[in-house]
């Protein structure tokens, strides 16, 4: 009314010498127009009353409200976006680089980057990874001395063994000392395998699994192979063969005979990939064992033959080797018996 009261005198100065009053009249039934009152004193004395309707339209009033609400609204929203993106980035890579830790060479966590707390956490994760590297180093490189060193007089045994007439002892002290051996050798080989020298390149799995079937087959083993001729993974080529020869060896060992199949898969990330199993028919593992069977020095010997020997690392060295080449070793129980061995292997 104001304005309307101003821009009326301004243009006729002499409505407001004759007492220009405007007042809100009415409200419409819809809530968006107003009707206009007013009264203007004319020269004999008496007052002229008049009314517009529909002179104070608010439509585009409210229209330009929600318009300004809105554009407020995603304002403030897109500015809590990106502080939540700036807050949660860090985090996020905090945690890619928490999940890697343990799997292969050491991982750097930047602590130069985030909030804070954020840069905290990742200067006490990198020093937390230090000295787990420190501790697992000395006592990887004692135990391997250790290993080592029991050569020399596992040597020395074997030829005096060698001097004694041949009988029951000797064959006996001559088995004792082979199995020594070769559970130095399997330690040995474990604890290699933690320093990772290898790089990863291209090789023909069909051909690795064939030349370890073949040399099952040429120790007397029954070993049968199932799939393409030719099939190019990317891969440590000398780990990859000894897990294999580990799943076969194992197969054989406990099942009496080792199926091997090579076929197409798909990985979780959704990559291209291949999948390996390795079948037997010997008496499986108790299903609350298939996991655990998997760690380091670990035995199941309920299920299978403790006449056979062995430390518990075989399946340890494969699934170790299988995941530094961004795979997966699974366990199962055949439905008509037998120990399944699934391997997943990424192509690329």
């Amino acid at each position: 009314m104001a304005l309307l009261h101003g821009r009326l005198t301004g243009l006729r100065p002499e409505l407001a010498l004759h007492g220009l009053q405007l007042h809100a009249g009415l409200q419409q039934a819809s809530g968006l127009s107003q009707n206009l009152v007013g009264t203007l004193r004319l020269d004999d004395g008496t007052t002229l009353r008049f009314a517009a309707e529909r002179v104070a339209e608010t439509r585009f009033s409210v229209y330009e409200a929600l318009l300004s609400t809105a554009l407020f609204a995603g304002g403030v929203l897109l500015a809590a976006a990106m502080v939540v993106h700036t807050l949660a980035a860090p985090l996020r890579r905090l945690a890619r680089v928490a999940d890697a830790i343990g799997h292969g060479t050491p991982v750097h966590v930047a602590d130069q980057q985030g909030p804070r707390e954020v840069r905290q956490v990742a200067r006490a994760m990198n020093a937390m990874q230090g000295r787990i590297a420190s501790l697992i180093s000395d006592r990887t490189e004692a135990l391997a001395a250790v290993s080592h060193d029991l050569r020399t007089p596992i040597a020395r045994m074997r030829l005096r063994a060698g001097l004694l007439d041949a009988g029951d002892t000797a064959a006996a002290m001559e088995a004792d000392l082979a199995e020594m051996e070769q559970m130095i050798t399997t330690v040995l080989a474990f604890l290699n395998g933690e320093g990772d020298p290898e790089p990863v390149r291209t090789v023909d799995l069909a051909s690795i699994l064939q030349t370890v079937l073949d040399d099952a087959a040429d120790a007397g083993a029954e070993a049968d192979y199932a799939g393409p001729d030719h099939c190019k993974v990317r891969a440590r080529p000398v780990e990859i063969k000894r897990a294999f020869v580990n799943l076969v060896g194992n197969a054989v060992k406990h099942g009496g005979a080792a199926r091997v199949t090579l076929g197409d898969a798909s990985s979780p990330g959704g990559r291209a990939a291949v999948r390996v199993r390795v079948e037997d028919d010997g008496p499986g593992i108790p299903s609350a064992e298939l996991e655990r069977v998997l760690e380091p020095f670990r035995r199941v010997d309920p299920s299978r033959n403790p006449d056979l020997g062995g430390m518990g690392l075989g399946l340890a060295i494969a699934r170790r080797a299988v995941e530094r080449d961004g795979g997966s070793v699974v366990l199962n129980n055949r439905p008509d018996g037998g120990l399944r061995a699934e391997v997943t292997l990424p192509v690329g």
